[in-house]
């Protein structure tokens, strides 16, 4: 009997995580949020207890996690975060591919691009680098041509040609899908268009090439990139169980991107 009773012990013993941590993970409503729900479920298995403190904006986010705030933040693409940190100079990088969230353009006034009158208003994001990429799905759709040396940085200035006078009304992100009453058309990211109800693959007239550099990312400070708690996290949201709800919950508007 005592000889059952140890052994039982040191299984115990064996099934406890080798380390416990407490740790806080910033993201935005909506999608971001919903997986990290799933990730700290996976993440507390492994001994790494997640906090999730959501941010209604994409400035916020960053900045708490340089002040120390937040341990790490899980809310924005790759080409966003090179330009905070060339912008604001934050320390920070990233450490896990997450999903990849196809922008689309979405309207209540028109069914295509092509519908839209001669000086129609579309809205888009006013931060620089999303703006960009709705510039950059509107030149692809053929609506308008941009300076190919802008690269990803496209801003209304480096529009060349513009056949039906299109006016862009540059507002906050996550005031896109409220502005639908009032703008012919707006481009708008997935979160703030699964927040407000909209699927990309029902409802958008125009849709973002699912093969783009804007895959999402997991974000900390370079000082903790190889903390343990770092590979626990990214490991957590790698798991299998996390990329089968998201194809499960999503049903294709989003796409794990690891």
């Amino acid at each position: 009997m005592m000889k059952f009773l140890a052994t039982a012990a040191f299984a115990a013993l064996l099934s406890v995580p080798a380390f416990a941590e407490d740790i806080k993970v910033g993201v935005t409503p909506g999608e971001h949020a919903q997986i990290m729900e799933k990730v700290k479920e996976v993440a507390a298995k492994k001994g790494l207890n997640i906090e999730i403190l959501e941010f209604s904006d994409y400035v916020v986010p960053n900045q708490a996690l340089a002040d120390g705030d937040l341990n790490a933040n899980s809310f924005q693409h790759q080409p966003y975060l090179d330009s905070q940190i060339g912008d604001r100079g934050f320390d920070l990088v990233s450490v896990g591919k997450t999903i990849t969230t196809p922008m689309g353009v979405y309207s209540k006034k028109v069914k295509s691009l092509g519908e839209l009158a001669d000086g129609a208003t579309v809205a888009i994001p006013n931060d620089p680098t999303n703006g960009g990429r709705a510039l950059l799905i509107l030149a692809k759709e053929g609506l308008i041509k941009v300076k190919p040396e802008a690269g990803l940085k496209v801003t209304p200035a480096d529009v060349t040609e513009n056949p039906k006078n299109i006016q862009f009304s540059e507002l906050d992100a996550a005031q896109l899908p409220r502005s639908l009453d009032d703008v012919d058309a707006a481009v708008i990211n997935t979160n703030y268009a699964l927040e407000a109800g909209l699927h990309p693959n029902s409802d958008a007239i125009a849709i973002e090439n699912r093969e783009s550099p804007y895959a999402n990312v997991i974000v900390v400070r370079r000082a903790d990139k190889d903390a343990p708690w770092v590979k626990t996290l990214v490991d957590s949201y790698h798991d299998e169980s996390i990329k089968t709800f998201i194809n499960e919950e999503f049903k294709g508007a989003l796409i794990p991107s690891w």
